[in-house]
């Protein structure tokens, strides 16, 4: 299969950038005519995914059916995977205590570092892949743990809604401002973070422990650079509407 344009990487880009500011401006829109979120969010968890559909028709066009069947393979594995994320999600916001005016912006954000995260893991997975074949061992063994982890339940006792002990050892050295409104504040003529940024930072480090198992999971249909990229970038970007419905 041949490698794809640099047209096409920019391409899709310009795309995804459209498609954000429209689902942007439709909520905002939304919001405004007081509407109901869970309509928003249902006519957007339908855009995103009728955008990967129209995108799997335009492979299939440039690439062939090979690059199709592929796509919507990684897609699909993607977007099953993801669902851990929302229950993430929700238990962060519980945790942090954020408001649910305030949830959009760190699922936003949260989601931009995670297609910069994943891009990167995707380019040094697949390096790593074609240097060193035992390295396909080594990714389904990170499955095979984490389909194992799965199936072990939690001890029993344990407090849920017990706070991070990384907050606890924060506060010793930096206070942590408690407002929502924005991610760093000025308090006593120094920067300060805020407990919304320390909901961000929990998000990003979850979302980079589900994409030790949901791209080699990936990897395993195919190793296109364009294909892995493209097929995960478009099941991460409904996460956001998803998580609302």
């Amino acid at each position: 299969m041949p490698a794809a344009p640099l047209t096409d990487w920019i391409g899709f880009h310009l795309v995804l950038l459209v498609l954000l500011a429209i689902e942007l401006t439709y909520a905002r829109a939304q919001r405004r005519a007081g509407r109901s979120p869970k309509h928003t969010a249902i006519a957007a968890t339908g855009g995103w995914v009728a955008a990967a559909i129209l995108f799997a028709l335009f492979l299939h066009h440039s690439f062939g059916g090979a690059a199709f069947t592929q796509y919507l393979a990684g897609y699909a594995l993607e977007e099953s995977l993801s669902i851990d994320n929302l229950f993430v999600f929700l238990l962060l916001f519980r945790l942090f205590t954020i408001q649910p005016n305030r949830q959009p912006r760190v699922l936003f954000w949260g989601v931009a570092g995670a297609m910069l995260m994943r891009g990167l893991f995707i380019a040094g997975g697949i390096s790593l892949l074609t240097r060193f074949d035992w390295i396909s061992y080594l990714f389904a063994a990170i499955l095979l743990i984490a389909a194992i982890r799965l199936l072990i339940p939690q001890a029993p006792g344990k407090d849920p809604g017990a706070p991070p002990r990384w907050i606890a050892w924060l506060q010793r050295f930096h206070p942590v401002s408690p407002r929502q409104d924005t991610f760093l504040v000025f308090e006593n003529g120094r920067p300060t973070v805020t407990i919304l940024l320390l909901a961000l930072i929990a998000s990003e480090l979850a979302d980079v422990v589900f994409a030790l198992d949901s791209i080699p999971a990936v990897l395993s249909i195919t190793r296109h650079p364009f294909l892995v990229y493209t097929s995960i970038i478009m099941a991460v970007m409904g996460l956001r509407s998803l998580y609302f419905l």
